[in-house]
C-alpha cells in the first residue's frame, strides 16, 4: 500500500506517525469565502492549489487590489453559484497538467478539512471541465498530512450531535 507523505524535507521533526491520514479527495469548506462544502482533490503533482473560479473581476477598494469571482461549489451542478470576494496577493503563471501556461490571480483563504483551519494560497482559474472545484497542492498539505492514495473521504464531517428526544 502506497502512502505520500505531504512534510518539508527541511522540517525533519515532523514525523509521519503524528499526521493526520487523508485520501486521494476529501470534503473542504472555505469559511472567508462562504464554502462551507466542496469535494477537493489531493494533488501531490502541483505545488499549488487551485479553485475552479469564473467570472473574474479584479477591482481596487481602499486601495488594495481584490477581486470578486463566482463558484459552482458543487461538482455536476451549475445552477448553485457563490460569489466570492478576496484580496489578490498575486498573479502567477502557472503550468497545468496539460502542459498549458496561464497566469492566474492568488488569494489567500481559509481552508478547514479533518477538524483543522489554516490559511493556504489558491490560484484562481475559469476551467468549467475541472472535475473538482478544489485542487490541493503540496504547499497546502505540508507538514499536515499523509496521503493515503488508495483512500477517499477518509476526514468525514462530523456530524452534529442531536439532543436527547429529538425527532431525526
Amino acid at each position: 500500500m502506497g502512502y505520500i507523505v505531504a512534510m518539508q524535507q527541511e522540517n525533519p521533526q515532523v514525523s509521519s506517525a503524528s499526521l493526520i491520514t487523508i485520501g486521494w479527495r476529501e470534503w473542504v469548506a472555505l469559511p472567508t469565502l462562504n464554502i462551507h462544502k466542496v469535494k477537493a482533490k489531493i494533488d501531490t503533482g502541483a505545488r499549488t492549489s487551485a479553485l475552479h473560479a469564473f467570472s473574474l473581476q479584479p477591482f481596487i477598494e481602499n486601495g488594495k487590489k481584490r477581486i470578486r469571482f463566482d463558484i459552482h461549489p458543487l461538482q455536476h451542478n451549475t445552477e448553485s453559484v457563490v460569489t466570492c470576494e478576496a484580496d489578490i496577493v498575486d498573479k502567477r503563471w502557472v503550468t497545468d497538467s496539460g502542459g498549458h501556461r496561464e497566469e492566474r490571480y492568488v488569494i489567500v483563504t481559509l481552508l478547514t478539512m479533518a477538524g483543522i483551519t489554516w490559511p493556504i494560497e489558491v490560484t484562481l482559474t475559469e476551467r468549467e471541465t475541472m472535475l473538482f472545484r478544489v485542487l490541493l497542492g503540496r504547499s497546502a498539505l505540508r507538514n499536515r498530512f499523509v496521503i493515503n492514495p488508495t483512500k477517499s473521504f477518509v476526514t468525514k464531517r462530523r456530524k452534529k450531535k442531536r439532543k436527547k428526544g429529538a425527532s431525526p
